[in-house]
């Protein structure tokens, strides 16, 4: 096959590629989330629990909620001990802060890994929110989020989802430091449902 005909079978498979539209993309993410509950093995929920387990409950999907961040790297290798669900302290390593812009107003985020992580792929980002405690979990929420080499990241809030110690208390679960505490309610991701679950 010839350059110029490989390019343009590229070029027509390019434009031809089916666009997923962002709000079904969430839908999925969270489809698989519900059957990894349900189903899986590491769910947190008891396995005589998983059959009879409801889906998941969520704020509606809107796109102001998933913003560009930009991550401040932190100097040197600042830990912080972090309190968790069962009393403990587990460090966690700042990686750097993470600038956005939601609903019109700045704010930060703080970026962790977990001391003595392998994978350095994902950034881990605890939060609280004034909806703690009347419409998610009291002990806040999380995001995962994927490395990226430009500093730039996707929040996307739509994603946030509660600490596996909501759903079982045998889990031990980082609460989010008072700095990534945001003096606002964050109406999207994952909610509590109306029996508390």
């Amino acid at each position: 096959m010839r350059k110029s005909t490989a390019g343009l079978l590229l070029l027509t498979i390019a434009c031809t590629a089916k666009v997923v539209p962002y709000v079904d993309e969430v839908n999925a993410w969270r489809a698989t989330k519900d059957q990894f509950m349900q189903r899986s093995e590491e769910s947190p929920i008891q396995s005589e629990r998983r059959a009879s387990f409801p889906p998941l409950t969520y704020f509606p999907i809107e796109a102001d909620y998933r913003v560009p961040a930009m991550l401040t790297v932190a100097r040197g290798q600042d830990v912080l001990e972090i309190p968790t669900s069962r009393g403990e302290r587990r460090p966690h390593q700042r990686v750097g802060k993470l600038s956005f812009t939601l609903k019109g107003q700045l704010h930060t985020l703080t970026a962790f890994l977990e001391v003595g992580q392998q994978d350095m792929r994902r950034l881990f980002v605890p939060f609280g929110d004034l909806t703690n405690g009347t419409e998610t979990y009291p002990g806040g929420r999380y995001l995962d989020l994927e490395r990226t080499a430009t500093g730039i990241y996707d929040l996307d809030f739509n994603r946030a989802y509660h600490p596996f110690c909501y759903y079982n208390p045998a889990y031990d679960c980082p609460y989010p430091p008072r700095e990534n505490r945001l003096p606002r309610p964050v109406r999207a991701g994952e909610r509590m449902g109306p029996d508390g679950q």
